[in-house]
């Protein structure tokens, strides 16, 4: 019976080619798209959830409580380390972890070989409680000697190809020779981690003056602190025992400890008021619920198109009654013939993902594939072609298999308005979602934008970055005066932070303050001609001299001035917590700088003169000069001064740049998932339009023969459609409007709402679809009344 059926499914999408092709295509994009967004959503759930302990591992989070408000941070201070250690049972391994690249790759050097890699310092127990798989060494082990060093695979090739590296010695950073006690195999790409070779957190400890003592300072929240319990605790009731273990040691601290799992590192990475509140979890909701909707649109083609045709069935769904069929057969047949469409459709959107796999990892920065050798893949594709097939085919068959026999072979079965209302229902939900689609996308668009003109400040343009190494920090003088010398660089300036990160902050004290007031202000340090380098506009007061005498000086922004309520800044002394001793003089105020999120207000900041408290070299390209050669001018400079390294730079404006890279990457998901839908949208209408054009030829040759001119025909088939998509403008509207209020109250700086943009997007909506049915209103208004009055 099956058998049987396969060929008549066979055998009519053969006779409809049209209607084939328009409902497998529409199908096989739409799945697709669901496809493509399936293997994006379960890369990012997937996210470290690869340890097999993983249920275990927690990263130490510390909730500081001031003025009211509460904020999360991920460092906290050294000798937590032991305190966990000794007084929670519960925890199995404490271990420190730390960053200390933040803008640029370390230097690694083997003889001549020298490259640029990303290093993670941790503590001895690092391979221990994340168990990396290692090509060579051990976990317990490798990260034993503070002069050691741990490689990944990719990282030994580069330094050692095809030789084995045990055993061999690295320079790291011109400084410090470590032997390789570790290769670990290549990491996951969906991992939090991103590091390229490891050092024992131990050989930063003893080898970074600031460090010292540190073991002992509660107050220098610089380190992360990774855990993994016991097996069998509870971390929601190790809570109250974790919370207040600062205080004890130190009841001066406004930090209270909590626990955050490794499984939510990367998607539950927003804190509000000392609560999670999600984070990119909630564009990975967004997008699989996008790729269900352009299913469901594509889904509803088949409906329509289906449902739009049962008259033609009509006789045969009578005759196959008569002959004694039962309705549950009829069903049976108009399924089989759904999925035989779904199942074509399948073969066709496994070419589409291998053809757009690549465009798709370059839009997602993934390395997505699809896992052809799993079972699980096959058996999961399968099922979703099936429920799509079940899905699509339901509605025609119920529809179909209902008419009655005797009615039928009459000819009094005819799909008049009530039958017409499902399918102008479908339309209208269709619509509504592509609707809803082309307004994110636009206002995406716009607050993207309206960040990006931000005034930051600052001059980005021909400005430049390079991390200081040791070679550079011991030469900075000769490597000023070389790029100065060159005649390609007008200023030059170090500072303790990169132009687009801020690393350091701290709590400030001034005369006005309230007692019980607590004031953290990012601080920068920096050298002469800062500002001037920066171009940042001073408002107030003077720029520090070059003579070293501002040592006891600081700068302050508007934002600063205006949290510390000050009306007369200049002059105004103040002293950092970690020395109050020191008391420092305001002596100038600059402009607010955009230096960290574009999206969020501008923190206080704290400009020190302390130029030997340093991490990058930031300098400006003379104008009139192109940047490859300037380039070639520089690098010799630094070749010089800093030989262990290859010559590596930033940019100010594309490091700045990649603050909107979220946003970016939904703005284009959305886009491309805008025109897709509309297309599924549009193939749909097409058939449909099609499907009345065919309906109403004999009506359409009366009228014509009775005088009706070409707009006028034309009119009566668009107007049945254009009216069926302004009722989904009006739809989409509203509920684009709540859902992208809701998105951008996550930012502080954004836009409001224009009417326009709807109005915009509905006046696209009605030409695309007007468009779409002009093809067949164009070709029935162009028949011969003749030929359509024919057989009349």
């Amino acid at each position: 019976m099956i058998k049987n059926y396969l060929k008549i499914a066979w055998r009519g999408l053969r006779k409809n080619k049209g209607f084939s092709f328009i409902n497998i295509t529409g199908l096989a994009v739409g799945m697709a798209v669901a496809m493509l967004i399936e293997l994006w959503v379960w890369d990012e759930l997937t996210f470290d959830r690869f340890y097999d302990n993983e249920s275990r591992l927690y990263r130490v989070m510390l909730n500081r409580t001031a003025n009211g408000t509460t904020t999360t941070q991920s460092n906290g201070p050294l000798p937590l380390v032991d305190a966990l250690r000794n007084e929670v049972p519960e925890i199995k391994s404490v271990t420190e972890s730390l960053t200390t690249s933040l803008q640029a790759d370390d230097g690694l050097q083997v003889g001549e070989t020298k490259i640029l890699r990303k290093r993670q310092h941790v503590g001895e127990q690092f391979l221990q409680q994340f168990r990396f798989p290692m090509r060579h060494g051990n976990w317990t082990t490798s990260l034993r000697d503070p002069n050691s060093i741990v490689l990944t695979e990719e990282t030994a090739s580069a330094l050692f190809g095809a030789a084995d590296p045990m055993g061999k010695l690295v320079r790291l950073n011109n400084q410090f020779d470590l032997k390789v006690t570790g290769v670990l195999t290549k990491l996951p790409a969906n991992t939090a981690w991103d590091f390229q070779f490891l050092v024992p957190f131990r050989q930063y400890e003893l080898n970074t003056p600031w460090m010292s003592g540190s073991r002992m300072d509660w107050n220098n929240n610089a380190i992360n602190l990774l855990v993994e319990l016991q097996p069998n605790v509870d971390d929601k009731a190790l809570a109250p025992k974790l919370k207040g273990i600062i205080k004890r040691h130190y009841p001066e601290s406004i930090f209270e400890v909590f626990l955050h799992p490794v499984s939510k590192w990367h998607l539950y990475d927003e804190f509000q008021n000392g609560k999670n509140v999600g984070g990119f979890i909630g564009y990975v909701r967004l997008f699989g619920l996008v790729g269900l909707f352009v299913l469901l649109i594509a889904c509803i083609n088949f409906m329509n198109l289906s449902t739009a045709r049962s008259e033609k069935r009509a006789k045969e769904v009578g005759i196959r009654k008569s002959a004694g069929s039962l309705r549950s057969q009829l069903i049976g047949q108009f399924l089989i013939e759904s999925l035989l469409v779904a199942g074509l459709a399948l073969v066709l959107s496994l070419l589409l993902v291998l053809a757009t796999l690549g465009l798709f990892n370059g839009l997602t920065q993934k390395q997505l594939s699809l896992p052809w050798r799993e079972p699980v893949f096959w058996l999961l594709t399968l099922g979703f072609t099936l429920i799509t097939g079940l899905l699509a085919g339901s509605y025609p068959a119920f529809y179909l298999s209902s008419f009655q026999a005797i009615r039928v072979l009459k000819g009094s079965v005819h799909t008049g308005r009530r039958a017409n209302w499902p399918r102008k229902l479908l339309v209208v939900a269709q619509f509504t979602v592509s609707i809803t689609f082309i307004i994110s996308m636009v206002v995406v668009y716009q607050q993207i934008q309206y960040a990006k003109q931000r005034p930051v400040g600052y001059n980005p343009d021909r400005l430049m970055m390079v991390s200081l190494t040791a070679d550079l920090s011991r030469n900075y003088e000769a490597v000023r005066n070389a790029l100065i010398r060159s005649g390609v660089v007008e200023r030059v300036t170090k500072a303790s932070s990169p132009a687009t990160t801020i690393l350091n902050d701290t709590r400030i004290d001034w005369a006005g303050k309230a007692s019980d007031e607590i004031m953290r202000v990012n601080l920068v340090s920096t050298s002469p001609d800062y500002l001037n380098t920066m171009d940042t506009k001073l408002i107030a007061g003077r720029d520090f001299r070059t003579d070293g005498a501002d040592s006891l000086s600081v700068i302050l922004n508007e934002a600063a001035v205006k949290a510390m309520r000050l009306q007369n800044p200049l002059n105004q002394e103040l002293t950092m917590v970690w020395d109050p001793s020191r008391k420092l003089r305001v002596i100038g105020v600059v402009e607010n700088s955009v230096i960290e999120s574009p999206y969020d207000p501008i923190n206080p900041l704290v400009l020190a003169y302390n130029p030997s408290f340093e991490n990058t070299i930031i300098f400006r390209l003379r104008n009139g000069i192109t940047t490859q050669g300037a380039l070639a001018q520089i690098q010799p400079i630094f070749q010089k001064f800093n030989p262990a390294y290859p010559f590596d730079y930033q940019f100010v404006n594309d490091e700045y740049g990649r603050k909107f890279r979220q946003e970016e990457l939904v703005g284009k998901l959305a886009g491309v998932f805008a025109v897709l839908a509309i297309f599924i949208s549009c193939l749909g209408l097409f058939g449909l339009a099609a499907h009345l054009a065919e309906q109403r030829t004999k009506e359409v040759g009366i009228r014509k023969v009775l005088g009706a001119s070409f707009l006028s025909v034309w009119g009566l088939l668009a107007r049945e459609f254009v009216w069926l998509v302004g009722i989904a403008c009006l739809i989409a509207s509203p509920i684009a409007a709540v859902f992208l209020t809701n998105w951008l109250d996550n930012y502080s700086y954004r836009i409001s709402l224009n009417a326009w943009v709807f109005v915009l997007a509905s006046g696209l909506a009605l030409l695309i679809a007007l468009l779409t049915v002009s093809f067949q209103g164009v070709r029935a208004a162009l028949v011969n009344p003749v030929k359509s009055l024919r057989s009349e």
